[in-house]
């Protein structure tokens, strides 16, 4: 009886906030890549349908740019990383900013920024795991 009333009522799942402490920002980057060639599709056709679905994907993959960095910010990063590269505030305000900007432009040299932003948090990545 007492097993029925101390089991759980439902199940809830979470993304890694184990924290499970595999992180790497080429997901964040491929993610980038995907928004970019997509809007190099869309710039390669004249099919409206076509048109559309890469739109619907690389809005998709623009939000999951913005996931995966904040993954980074809220997970990974220290307060004793943000003592060493004071800029890293501004470098994810300015790569979240790129990838809401993606989300509404076919131009790839828009999604080109945003791959410079993920590449520039990237930089930072790396010397904080040496």
């Amino acid at each position: 009886m007492f097993h029925r009333i101390l089991a759980p009522r439902r199940t809830v799942h979470a993304h890694c906030d184990l924290p499970c402490g595999v992180y790497d920002p080429a997901q964040a980057r491929i993610e980038a890549e995907s928004v970019k060639a997509c809007q190099e599709k869309y710039q390669g056709s004249d099919d409206p349908i076509f048109r559309d679905r890469a739109i619907l994907i690389k809005e998709e993959r623009a939000d999951l740019v913005k996931h995966h960095l904040w993954v980074l910010w809220t997970d990974y990063f220290k307060p004793e990383h943000l003592e060493k590269h004071q800029n890293l505030h501004d470098l994810f305000w300015n790569a979240t900013k790129e990838a809401g900007a993606a989300k509404k432009s076919e131009d790839p040299a828009q999604g080109q920024k945003l791959l410079d932003a993920v590449d520039e948090i990237a930089k930072v990545f790396w010397e904080t795991k040496s």
